[in-house]
Protein backbone atom coordinates (compact mmCIF):
# COMPACT_ATOMS: atom_id res chain seq x y z
CA UNK A 1 0.00 0.00 0.00
CA UNK A 2 1.34 3.41 -0.97
CA UNK A 3 1.31 6.03 1.75
CA UNK A 4 1.98 9.75 1.46
CA UNK A 5 4.78 11.79 2.99
CA UNK A 6 4.74 15.59 3.15
CA UNK A 7 8.15 17.21 2.88
CA UNK A 8 9.66 20.60 2.20
CA UNK A 9 12.36 20.87 -0.49
CA UNK A 10 14.70 23.84 -0.66
CA UNK A 11 16.57 24.55 -3.89
CA UNK A 12 19.20 27.25 -4.22
CA UNK A 13 19.77 28.86 -7.63
CA UNK A 14 20.26 32.63 -7.23
CA UNK A 15 17.64 32.88 -4.54
CA UNK A 16 15.92 30.61 -2.06
CA UNK A 17 12.72 28.90 -3.11
CA UNK A 18 10.58 27.13 -0.53
CA UNK A 19 7.81 24.82 -1.62
CA UNK A 20 5.96 21.84 -0.21
CA UNK A 21 5.04 18.67 -2.05
CA UNK A 22 3.24 15.54 -0.93
CA UNK A 23 5.11 12.43 -2.07
CA UNK A 24 3.98 8.82 -2.31
CA UNK A 25 5.88 6.29 -0.20
CA UNK A 26 6.23 3.72 -2.96
CA UNK A 27 8.31 1.14 -1.10
CA UNK A 28 8.54 -0.11 2.48
CA UNK A 29 11.38 -2.63 2.68
CA UNK A 30 13.84 -4.16 5.10
CA UNK A 31 16.97 -2.99 3.27
CA UNK A 32 17.35 -0.15 0.76
CA UNK A 33 20.55 -0.22 -1.33
CA UNK A 34 21.50 2.95 -3.20
CA UNK A 35 23.77 2.43 -6.22
CA UNK A 36 24.04 -0.62 -8.48
CA UNK A 37 27.80 -0.99 -8.95
CA UNK A 38 29.72 -4.03 -7.65
CA UNK A 39 29.22 -2.98 -4.01
CA UNK A 40 25.50 -2.37 -4.51
CA UNK A 41 24.89 -5.64 -6.35
CA UNK A 42 26.82 -7.59 -3.70
CA UNK A 43 24.95 -5.83 -0.87
CA UNK A 44 21.50 -6.33 -2.40
CA UNK A 45 22.03 -10.00 -3.31
CA UNK A 46 23.56 -10.78 0.10
CA UNK A 47 20.71 -9.14 2.02
CA UNK A 48 18.10 -10.88 -0.14
CA UNK A 49 19.83 -14.24 0.27
CA UNK A 50 19.47 -13.76 4.04
CA UNK A 51 15.70 -13.59 3.57
CA UNK A 52 15.18 -9.82 3.71
CA UNK A 53 13.06 -7.67 1.39
CA UNK A 54 15.42 -5.46 -0.62
CA UNK A 55 15.08 -2.51 -2.99
CA UNK A 56 18.05 -1.49 -5.17
CA UNK A 57 18.07 1.73 -7.20
CA UNK A 58 20.57 2.68 -9.90
CA UNK A 59 20.84 6.05 -11.66
CA UNK A 60 21.92 4.57 -15.01
CA UNK A 61 20.19 1.91 -17.14
CA UNK A 62 22.26 -1.10 -16.08
CA UNK A 63 24.03 -2.51 -13.06
CA UNK A 64 27.81 -2.47 -13.05
CA UNK A 65 28.95 0.97 -11.99
CA UNK A 66 32.28 2.08 -13.43
CA UNK A 67 32.77 -1.15 -15.41
CA UNK A 68 29.59 -0.56 -17.40
CA UNK A 69 28.99 3.19 -17.39
CA UNK A 70 32.60 4.41 -17.30
CA UNK A 71 33.93 1.45 -19.39
CA UNK A 72 36.76 0.75 -16.93
CA UNK A 73 38.34 -2.19 -18.78
CA UNK A 74 39.56 -4.50 -16.00
CA UNK A 75 38.56 -5.64 -12.50
CA UNK A 76 42.02 -5.58 -10.88
CA UNK A 77 43.11 -8.43 -8.62
CA UNK A 78 40.64 -10.71 -6.84
CA UNK A 79 43.22 -12.20 -4.47
CA UNK A 80 46.68 -11.90 -2.97
CA UNK A 81 48.37 -14.49 -5.15
CA UNK A 82 47.63 -17.26 -2.66
CA UNK A 83 44.13 -16.64 -1.31
CA UNK A 84 41.01 -15.69 -3.28
CA UNK A 85 39.94 -12.66 -1.23
CA UNK A 86 36.84 -11.47 -3.10
CA UNK A 87 34.99 -14.74 -2.54
CA UNK A 88 31.24 -15.20 -2.57
CA UNK A 89 29.57 -12.64 -4.87
CA UNK A 90 32.88 -11.58 -6.42
CA UNK A 91 33.82 -15.13 -7.29
CA UNK A 92 30.38 -15.81 -8.76
CA UNK A 93 30.73 -12.78 -11.03
CA UNK A 94 34.22 -13.75 -12.15
CA UNK A 95 33.18 -17.36 -12.89
CA UNK A 96 30.06 -16.23 -14.78
CA UNK A 97 32.12 -14.03 -17.07
CA UNK A 98 34.68 -16.74 -17.74
CA UNK A 99 31.94 -19.27 -18.53
CA UNK A 100 29.79 -17.00 -20.70
CA UNK A 101 32.09 -14.66 -22.62
CA UNK A 102 32.98 -15.56 -26.18
CA UNK A 103 35.79 -18.05 -26.64
CA UNK A 104 38.25 -15.50 -28.00
CA UNK A 105 37.83 -13.32 -24.91
CA UNK A 106 39.01 -16.13 -22.66
CA UNK A 107 42.42 -16.03 -24.35
CA UNK A 108 42.93 -12.38 -23.43
CA UNK A 109 43.60 -10.67 -20.11
CA UNK A 110 41.90 -12.92 -17.52
CA UNK A 111 40.29 -10.06 -15.60
CA UNK A 112 39.29 -7.83 -18.51
CA UNK A 113 35.61 -6.87 -18.62
CA UNK A 114 33.30 -7.87 -21.50
CA UNK A 115 30.65 -5.26 -20.74
CA UNK A 116 27.54 -6.94 -22.16
CA UNK A 117 28.35 -10.22 -20.43
CA UNK A 118 28.79 -8.38 -17.13
CA UNK A 119 25.44 -6.61 -17.54
CA UNK A 120 23.66 -9.92 -18.06
CA UNK A 121 25.47 -11.44 -15.08
CA UNK A 122 24.24 -8.71 -12.75
CA UNK A 123 20.70 -8.79 -14.17
CA UNK A 124 20.51 -12.54 -13.55
CA UNK A 125 22.00 -12.35 -10.04
CA UNK A 126 19.65 -9.60 -8.91
CA UNK A 127 16.57 -11.22 -10.44
CA UNK A 128 17.38 -14.68 -9.09
CA UNK A 129 17.84 -13.27 -5.57
CA UNK A 130 14.38 -11.67 -5.68
CA UNK A 131 15.62 -8.10 -5.27
CA UNK A 132 13.20 -5.32 -6.28
CA UNK A 133 15.04 -2.82 -8.44
CA UNK A 134 14.67 0.34 -10.50
CA UNK A 135 16.97 1.94 -13.04
CA UNK A 136 17.06 5.67 -13.82
CA UNK A 137 16.48 6.44 -10.13
CA UNK A 138 18.60 8.48 -7.71
CA UNK A 139 18.37 9.46 -4.07
CA UNK A 140 17.96 13.22 -3.67
CA UNK A 141 17.56 13.56 0.09
CA UNK A 142 17.19 11.64 3.35
CA UNK A 143 14.87 12.24 6.29
CA UNK A 144 16.56 11.48 9.62
CA UNK A 145 15.19 11.55 13.15
CA UNK A 146 17.49 11.17 16.18
CA UNK A 147 20.21 9.47 14.16
CA UNK A 148 17.86 7.02 12.45
CA UNK A 149 17.14 7.35 8.75
CA UNK A 150 13.38 7.17 8.23
CA UNK A 151 12.94 7.82 4.51
CA UNK A 152 14.97 8.28 1.35
CA UNK A 153 13.63 10.80 -1.17
CA UNK A 154 14.09 9.47 -4.70
CA UNK A 155 13.76 10.98 -8.13
CA UNK A 156 13.09 8.72 -11.07
CA UNK A 157 11.87 9.15 -14.61
CA UNK A 158 8.50 10.84 -14.31
CA UNK A 159 8.17 10.96 -10.52
CA UNK A 160 9.55 11.86 -7.12
CA UNK A 161 8.77 9.39 -4.34
CA UNK A 162 9.90 8.19 -0.92
CA UNK A 163 11.28 4.86 0.30
CA UNK A 164 10.88 3.68 3.87
CA UNK A 165 13.36 1.07 5.09
CA UNK A 166 14.76 -0.40 8.27
CA UNK A 167 18.36 -0.32 7.02
CA UNK A 168 20.06 1.79 4.32
CA UNK A 169 23.29 1.03 2.44
CA UNK A 170 25.11 3.77 0.50
CA UNK A 171 26.89 2.20 -2.48
CA UNK A 172 27.02 5.35 -4.60
CA UNK A 173 30.82 5.56 -4.54
CA UNK A 174 30.53 9.26 -3.73
CA UNK A 175 28.67 8.84 -0.43
CA UNK A 176 25.73 10.86 -1.78
CA UNK A 177 23.06 9.23 0.39
CA UNK A 178 25.16 9.31 3.56
CA UNK A 179 25.95 12.99 3.10
CA UNK A 180 22.28 13.74 2.49
CA UNK A 181 21.64 12.05 5.85
CA UNK A 182 24.15 14.36 7.53
CA UNK A 183 27.22 12.10 7.64
CA UNK A 184 30.68 13.52 8.18
CA UNK A 185 33.15 13.07 5.32
CA UNK A 186 36.59 13.91 4.05
CA UNK A 187 37.62 14.38 0.44
CA UNK A 188 40.96 14.62 -1.34
CA UNK A 189 44.30 15.58 0.16
CA UNK A 190 45.00 18.26 2.74
CA UNK A 191 44.14 20.89 0.13
CA UNK A 192 41.00 19.12 -1.06
CA UNK A 193 42.64 18.10 -4.35
CA UNK A 194 41.58 14.72 -5.76
CA UNK A 195 43.06 12.25 -8.21
CA UNK A 196 42.73 12.98 -11.90
CA UNK A 197 39.79 11.46 -13.79
CA UNK A 198 39.86 9.44 -17.03
CA UNK A 199 37.34 8.97 -19.83
CA UNK A 200 37.68 5.34 -20.92
CA UNK A 201 36.68 3.95 -24.33
CA UNK A 202 36.30 0.75 -26.36
CA UNK A 203 38.56 0.24 -29.40
CA UNK A 204 38.50 -2.24 -32.28
CA UNK A 205 40.85 -3.46 -35.03
CA UNK A 206 43.78 -3.91 -32.65
CA UNK A 207 46.35 -6.49 -33.74
CA UNK A 208 47.26 -7.83 -30.30
CA UNK A 209 49.83 -10.25 -31.74
CA UNK A 210 51.95 -7.30 -32.82
CA UNK A 211 51.41 -5.05 -29.82
CA UNK A 212 54.51 -4.36 -27.72
CA UNK A 213 54.08 -3.10 -24.16
CA UNK A 214 54.31 -0.70 -22.40
CA UNK A 215 51.95 1.71 -24.16
CA UNK A 216 53.97 4.68 -22.88
CA UNK A 217 57.23 3.80 -24.64
CA UNK A 218 56.86 6.42 -27.42
CA UNK A 219 55.47 9.25 -25.34
CA UNK A 220 58.63 11.35 -25.59
CA UNK A 221 58.45 11.24 -29.38
CA UNK A 222 54.78 12.21 -29.32
CA UNK A 223 55.49 15.06 -26.90
CA UNK A 224 58.24 16.35 -29.18
CA UNK A 225 55.76 16.28 -32.08
CA UNK A 226 53.13 18.14 -30.04
CA UNK A 227 50.58 15.36 -30.35
CA UNK A 228 49.23 16.06 -26.87
CA UNK A 229 47.95 19.28 -25.40
CA UNK A 230 49.30 18.18 -22.00
CA UNK A 231 52.46 16.16 -21.43
CA UNK A 232 50.83 13.52 -19.23
CA UNK A 233 53.24 10.63 -18.56
CA UNK A 234 50.73 8.50 -16.68
CA UNK A 235 49.32 6.09 -19.28
CA UNK A 236 47.73 2.88 -17.90
CA UNK A 237 47.02 1.91 -21.52
CA UNK A 238 44.61 -0.39 -23.41
CA UNK A 239 43.55 -3.77 -21.99
CA UNK A 240 42.76 -6.72 -24.31
CA UNK A 241 39.07 -7.69 -24.23
CA UNK A 242 39.01 -9.98 -27.27
CA UNK A 243 41.42 -10.85 -30.08
CA UNK A 244 40.77 -7.53 -31.82
CA UNK A 245 39.16 -5.22 -29.24
CA UNK A 246 40.40 -3.43 -26.17
CA UNK A 247 39.40 -1.00 -23.46
CA UNK A 248 41.45 2.14 -22.96
CA UNK A 249 42.31 3.77 -19.66
CA UNK A 250 44.17 6.65 -21.26
CA UNK A 251 44.47 10.31 -20.48
CA UNK A 252 43.96 12.31 -17.33
CA UNK A 253 41.45 15.10 -16.90
CA UNK A 254 42.55 17.30 -14.00
CA UNK A 255 40.71 19.33 -11.37
CA UNK A 256 37.43 17.43 -11.69
CA UNK A 257 35.08 17.32 -8.70
CA UNK A 258 33.18 14.05 -9.00
CA UNK A 259 30.43 15.37 -6.72
CA UNK A 260 29.61 18.35 -8.98
CA UNK A 261 27.50 18.05 -12.15
CA UNK A 262 29.08 21.22 -13.54
CA UNK A 263 32.59 19.88 -13.04
CA UNK A 264 31.67 16.45 -14.46
CA UNK A 265 30.21 18.14 -17.53
CA UNK A 266 33.51 19.90 -18.17
CA UNK A 267 35.36 16.63 -17.63
CA UNK A 268 33.29 14.73 -20.20
CA UNK A 269 33.91 17.36 -22.89
CA UNK A 270 37.63 17.49 -22.15
CA UNK A 271 37.88 13.69 -22.03
CA UNK A 272 36.35 13.32 -25.49
CA UNK A 273 38.75 15.92 -26.85
CA UNK A 274 41.72 14.08 -25.34
CA UNK A 275 40.57 10.77 -26.83
CA UNK A 276 41.28 12.12 -30.32
CA UNK A 277 44.85 12.87 -29.25
CA UNK A 278 45.29 9.31 -28.00
CA UNK A 279 43.83 8.02 -31.27
CA UNK A 280 46.60 9.87 -33.07
CA UNK A 281 49.22 8.51 -30.69
CA UNK A 282 48.18 4.86 -30.83
CA UNK A 283 47.66 4.75 -34.59
CA UNK A 284 50.86 6.58 -35.56
CA UNK A 285 53.39 5.75 -32.84
CA UNK A 286 52.68 2.21 -31.60
CA UNK A 287 52.89 -1.14 -33.38
CA UNK A 288 49.69 -3.15 -33.70
CA UNK A 289 47.35 -0.17 -33.44
CA UNK A 290 47.72 1.16 -37.00
CA UNK A 291 44.15 0.22 -38.00
CA UNK A 292 42.61 0.69 -34.57
CA UNK A 293 39.75 3.06 -33.85
CA UNK A 294 38.00 4.12 -30.64
CA UNK A 295 34.39 3.08 -31.36
CA UNK A 296 32.66 4.48 -28.28
CA UNK A 297 33.64 6.50 -25.23
CA UNK A 298 31.99 6.02 -21.86
CA UNK A 299 28.80 7.79 -20.84
CA UNK A 300 30.42 8.61 -17.48
CA UNK A 301 33.94 9.86 -16.83
CA UNK A 302 35.93 7.54 -14.59
CA UNK A 303 36.22 9.10 -11.13
CA UNK A 304 38.90 7.65 -8.86
CA UNK A 305 38.34 9.72 -5.74
CA UNK A 306 35.60 11.67 -4.02
CA UNK A 307 34.18 11.52 -0.48
CA UNK A 308 35.28 9.22 2.31
CA UNK A 309 32.39 8.81 4.74
CA UNK A 310 33.61 8.83 8.33
CA UNK A 311 32.75 5.71 10.29
CA UNK A 312 33.56 4.30 13.70
CA UNK A 313 37.07 3.43 12.49
CA UNK A 314 39.15 5.07 9.76
CA UNK A 315 41.16 2.41 7.95
CA UNK A 316 44.58 3.97 7.42
CA UNK A 317 47.95 3.58 5.78
CA UNK A 318 49.48 2.20 8.97
CA UNK A 319 47.01 -0.69 8.71
CA UNK A 320 48.28 -1.31 5.18
CA UNK A 321 51.90 -1.28 6.35
CA UNK A 322 51.22 -3.61 9.30
CA UNK A 323 49.05 -6.06 7.30
CA UNK A 324 46.46 -5.40 9.99
CA UNK A 325 44.19 -8.03 11.50
CA UNK A 326 41.01 -6.85 13.26
CA UNK A 327 38.76 -8.64 15.72
CA UNK A 328 35.76 -7.32 13.76
CA UNK A 329 37.27 -8.14 10.37
CA UNK A 330 34.77 -8.50 7.50
CA UNK A 331 37.25 -9.28 4.75
CA UNK A 332 40.78 -8.74 3.52
CA UNK A 333 42.26 -7.14 0.43
CA UNK A 334 45.65 -6.61 -1.17
CA UNK A 335 45.61 -4.04 -4.00
CA UNK A 336 48.51 -1.53 -3.88
CA UNK A 337 48.00 2.08 -2.85
CA UNK A 338 47.34 3.58 -6.26
CA UNK A 339 47.09 7.39 -6.04
CA UNK A 340 47.09 9.03 -9.47
CA UNK A 341 48.48 12.54 -9.27
CA UNK A 342 45.94 15.34 -9.16
CA UNK A 343 48.37 17.69 -10.91
CA UNK A 344 49.96 17.27 -14.34
CA UNK A 345 53.55 17.80 -13.21
CA UNK A 346 56.74 15.75 -13.36
CA UNK A 347 56.90 15.86 -9.56
CA UNK A 348 53.35 14.53 -9.27
CA UNK A 349 54.10 11.60 -11.58
CA UNK A 350 57.34 10.73 -9.75
CA UNK A 351 55.47 10.72 -6.44
CA UNK A 352 52.84 8.37 -7.94
CA UNK A 353 55.55 6.01 -9.27
CA UNK A 354 57.32 5.86 -5.92
CA UNK A 355 54.18 5.16 -3.88
CA UNK A 356 52.87 2.58 -6.33
CA UNK A 357 56.24 0.79 -6.23
CA UNK A 358 56.74 1.01 -2.45
CA UNK A 359 53.20 0.50 -1.13
CA UNK A 360 52.45 -2.94 -2.50
CA UNK A 361 52.50 -6.46 -1.11
CA UNK A 362 54.34 -9.68 -1.74
CA UNK A 363 52.38 -12.81 -2.62
CA UNK A 364 50.07 -13.96 0.18
CA UNK A 365 49.98 -10.62 2.04
CA UNK A 366 46.82 -8.61 2.69
CA UNK A 367 45.17 -6.17 5.11
CA UNK A 368 41.98 -6.56 7.09
CA UNK A 369 38.86 -4.40 6.72
CA UNK A 370 37.04 -3.84 10.03
CA UNK A 371 33.26 -3.81 10.40
CA UNK A 372 33.57 -0.39 12.03
CA UNK A 373 34.71 1.08 8.69
CA UNK A 374 31.39 0.36 6.96
CA UNK A 375 29.36 1.96 9.75
CA UNK A 376 28.42 5.63 9.46
CA UNK A 377 29.33 7.82 12.42
CA UNK A 378 26.24 9.34 14.02
CA UNK A 379 23.71 7.15 12.19
CA UNK A 380 22.13 4.00 13.61
CA UNK A 381 20.81 2.28 10.49
CA UNK A 382 23.12 3.18 7.60
CA UNK A 383 26.12 1.42 6.10
CA UNK A 384 28.55 2.35 3.37
CA UNK A 385 30.15 -0.08 0.91
CA UNK A 386 32.55 0.40 -1.96
CA UNK A 387 34.83 3.37 -2.54
CA UNK A 388 33.24 5.65 0.08
CA UNK A 389 33.82 3.52 3.21
CA UNK A 390 35.68 5.03 6.17
CA UNK A 391 39.36 5.25 5.24
CA UNK A 392 42.15 7.76 4.95
CA UNK A 393 43.15 8.93 1.49
CA UNK A 394 45.86 6.33 1.02
CA UNK A 395 43.58 3.41 1.82
CA UNK A 396 40.78 4.71 -0.36
CA UNK A 397 43.26 4.37 -3.23
CA UNK A 398 43.33 0.62 -2.53
CA UNK A 399 39.75 -0.25 -1.52
CA UNK A 400 38.28 1.68 -4.48
CA UNK A 401 38.74 -1.09 -7.06
CA UNK A 402 35.94 -3.53 -7.96
CA UNK A 403 36.96 -6.76 -6.18
CA UNK A 404 37.19 -4.92 -2.86
CA UNK A 405 33.78 -3.36 -3.55
CA UNK A 406 32.38 -6.91 -3.74
CA UNK A 407 33.94 -7.62 -0.33
CA UNK A 408 32.53 -4.58 1.48
CA UNK A 409 29.18 -4.84 -0.30
CA UNK A 410 28.73 -8.46 0.70
CA UNK A 411 29.56 -7.59 4.30
CA UNK A 412 27.21 -4.59 4.42
CA UNK A 413 24.31 -6.51 2.91
CA UNK A 414 24.74 -9.45 5.26
CA UNK A 415 25.09 -7.18 8.29
CA UNK A 416 22.02 -5.12 7.38
CA UNK A 417 19.98 -8.30 6.98
CA UNK A 418 21.15 -9.53 10.40
CA UNK A 419 20.24 -6.22 12.03
CA UNK A 420 16.69 -6.50 10.67
CA UNK A 421 16.49 -10.16 11.61
CA UNK A 422 17.44 -9.51 15.24
CA UNK A 423 15.75 -6.09 15.49
CA UNK A 424 18.92 -4.18 16.47
CA UNK A 425 20.73 -1.19 15.02
CA UNK A 426 23.91 -1.44 12.97
CA UNK A 427 26.09 -1.58 16.09
CA UNK A 428 24.06 -4.26 17.81
CA UNK A 429 24.68 -7.30 15.64
CA UNK A 430 26.77 -10.29 16.68
CA UNK A 431 30.12 -9.80 14.91
CA UNK A 432 31.18 -13.43 15.35
CA UNK A 433 27.93 -14.58 13.72
CA UNK A 434 28.45 -12.07 10.90
CA UNK A 435 31.94 -13.43 10.29
CA UNK A 436 30.59 -17.00 10.32
CA UNK A 437 27.97 -16.18 7.68
CA UNK A 438 30.45 -14.28 5.53
CA UNK A 439 32.94 -17.15 5.63
CA UNK A 440 30.18 -19.63 4.86
CA UNK A 441 29.45 -17.59 1.73
CA UNK A 442 33.05 -17.36 0.55
CA UNK A 443 34.55 -14.29 2.24
CA UNK A 444 38.19 -14.68 3.24
CA UNK A 445 38.78 -13.68 6.87
CA UNK A 446 42.01 -14.23 8.80
CA UNK A 447 41.51 -17.28 11.03
CA UNK A 448 42.88 -15.35 14.02
CA UNK A 449 40.27 -12.61 13.54
CA UNK A 450 37.38 -15.05 13.47
CA UNK A 451 38.37 -17.06 16.56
Amino acid sequence: MISLLKICIKTVIKMNLNYSKTLPVRYDVDVFVIGGGPAGVAAAVSAANEGRSVLLVESFGAFGGAAVNALVPAFMQFGDGVNFLAGGIGKQVREYIRENCVAESKKCCPDSIPVETLKLCYDEMITKAGVQFRFFTSVSDMIVEDGTVQYAICSGKGEIFAVKAKMFIDCTGDGDAAVAAGAEFEMGDENGDTMAATLCALWHNIDWKRVVRPDSRRLDDAFADHVFTNEDRHLPGIWPISTSTGGSNAGHVYDIDGTSAESLTRGMVEGRRQLLEYRNYYKNYLTGYEESEPIISATQIGIRETRRIMGDYVLNVEDFLSRAVFADEIGRYAYPIDIHSGKNTAEGYKEYEKKFADLRYSKGESYGIPYRSILVKGLHNMYTAGRCISTDRSMQASVRVMPCCFITGQAAGTAAAMAVETNVDSRGIDIVELQRRLQENGTYITPAAAE
